[in-house]
Formats: C-alpha cells, structure tokens, sequence
C-alpha cells in the first residue's frame, strides 16, 4: 500500500499543525497571564493590610515616648524631687533653729 501526498498537501498540513500549535499557546499563555493577575491581585490586597498595620505600627511607636516612662527615668526624677525636698526641710529646720537661738 501507498500513500502518496502532494507538496501543497504536505504545505497544508503543517500550515495546519502549526496554526494549531500556535493557538494552542496562545490559550495557554491566557491561562497563565490569569492566573498571575489573580495572583497580584490577592497580593496587592494583602500588601494593603501590611501598609496599614506597618502605618499604625509607626504611629504606636511615635506616641510610646510620650505615654511610656521608663523606670530608670522615674526613679531619676523621684531621686531630684527627694533632693529638693530634702533641702527645703534643710532649710526650714535651720530657720527654726534660728528663730529658737535668737529668743
């Protein structure tokens, strides 16, 4: 048995093969091209939540000095307050020797 085919036949053929391989990728590149806008999409979205708890992280950070204090500045103001208020008993002692020495 033989099969005879034509050059135009033949030209056809892989004109046709060709064509169909073509759409074929295209199709698949669609997919593809779909599938990662979704993709980038669901990350955009998701990169909005982190923008926003990365901004309110900023914003908890800027207020944290003025609403924190901590214990070794506490403890330093409490030493200067004492001290003061050790010097004016100082003082206040010694006025009132004074006026006892001078009755």
């Amino acid at each position: 048995m033989m099969v005879e085919v034509e050059f135009w036949q033949l030209v056809t053929l892989l004109v046709t093969f060709l064509g169909f391989v073509f759409g074929a990728g295209r199709v698949l590149l669609g997919q593809i091209d779909k599938r990662l806008d979704a993709r980038f999409a669901s990350l955009e979205v998701e990169s909005k939540g982190w923008r926003t708890m990365e901004r309110d992280w900023m914003a908890f950070k800027a207020d944290l000095p003025i609403q924190y204090v901590r214990r070794e500045d506490y403890v330093r103001g409490q030493s200067i307050l004492e001290a003061k208020m050790d010097a004016l008993a100082l003082k206040i002692e010694n006025l009132q020797l004074r006026d006892r020495g001078d009755r």
